[in-house]
């Protein structure tokens, strides 16, 4: 059955404040600045807000680097001043607004350690789930002292399961593994940099929809659908952008299935999406139904899932190889 969720993609730059205030000052005024842009989101009523990294550093005016300027001795009193007030104002906001929000920033673990984490806040305002960058730039750990995360968890919410990567973290194949095993419906990438090409590779090898929040002046955010294309993106006008997805979708690959698809179209008409993207061969399947399954649909009309035909071809290769 078609499961919707209202996805908002907040790829901001840091807060454009006055660098010479006091810390405790600086704080309010990145959470005033977080305040303003999530008003721009929140009337088109989101299940899930995601947030870039480090969204609660604050960056003097035009600058591309988030928290550039705190990186030296200042950084450590600003975070101590921060606190838990920005995590708190998000809390708040996830229980008013009924919205999960994925929350990325350097945070500190049981252990007193810091991290680079994205938090995952439910409609609650709960935590309900944590994701520590596995794979730091090696300047985050060897001056920073932030220690690498090494789970790499996929989170329960009430519409599905989302897996986190952070930054640097989508150059690693290590960590795309793991999660492809387990079969996110969605990916939530929180970032300062874009990612390129990486960013439908990793939807397209996940089989997932792909939220890329990408922080700093001019670096677009994006929805990508389980096919590597893109559903939604933000612009040099717009650096948020709010776009419905149907995780009630599977992927096939063309052969063997392709001359069912028009019997599928004429019996379910509209009720059925097929999306075949250029060059690549398999076809996303999405059921807009509120009385079957994609599940149901890949039964009736025989369909062989992409990942069960990449195992059949390894299995006769194996088979028939001398």
């Amino acid at each position: 059955m078609a499961r919707k969720v209202k996805i908002s993609n907040m790829s901001i730059s840091p807060a454009p404040v006055d660098l010479n205030l006091r810390s405790r000052d600086l704080v309010g005024r990145v959470i005033d600045y977080l305040d303003l842009k999530l008003q721009s989101v929140l009337p088109e009523k989101p299940d899930l807000i995601v947030l870039p990294e480090n969204c609660d550093r604050p960056g003097s005016p035009g600058s591309l680097i988030p928290g550039q300027s705190y990186l030296g001795e200042k950084r450590s009193d600003y975070f101590e001043a921060r606190g838990s007030r920005v995590l708190d104002f998000f809390r708040e906001q996830a229980f008013l607004n009924k919205s999960y929000i994925a929350y990325s920033s350097l945070t500190r673990d049981g252990q007193d350690h810091w991290r680079n984490a994205t938090l995952l806040i439910d409609r609650t305002g709960q935590v309900a789930g944590k994701y520590y960058k596995n794979h730091l730039v090696i300047g985050e750990n060897s001056e920073n002292s932030i220690l690498y995360g090494t789970e790499a968890p996929v989170i329960g919410c009430d519409f599905g399961t989302v897996a986190c990567a952070i930054c640097f973290d989508l150059n690693f194949t290590e960590l795309l593994s793991r999660y492809a095993v387990l079969h996110p419906d969605i990916i939530l990438f929180s970032s300062s940099y874009h990612g390129g090409l990486m960013q439908s590779y990793w939807a397209y090898a996940c089989r997932a929809h792909f939220v890329g929040a990408i922080g700093g002046k001019g670096r677009r955010g994006s929805v990508i659908s389980p096919v590597g294309t893109q559903i939604a993106s933000t612009s040099d006008y717009m650096d948020c952008v709010t776009a419905t997805v149907n995780l009630d979708c599977c992927v096939v690959h063309l052969d063997g299935n392709y001359p069912r698809f028009a019997d599928m179209k004429e019996k379910y008409g509209d009720g059925v999406s097929i999306q075949i993207p250029e060059y690549l061969g398999p076809a996303l399947i999405t059921s807009n139904m509120d009385n079957m399954s994609v599940g149901d649909i890949v039964s009736e009309f025989g369909l062989e899932l992409l990942d069960d035909y990449l195992e059949r071809s390894r299995r006769h290769r194996r088979e028939n190889t001398g």
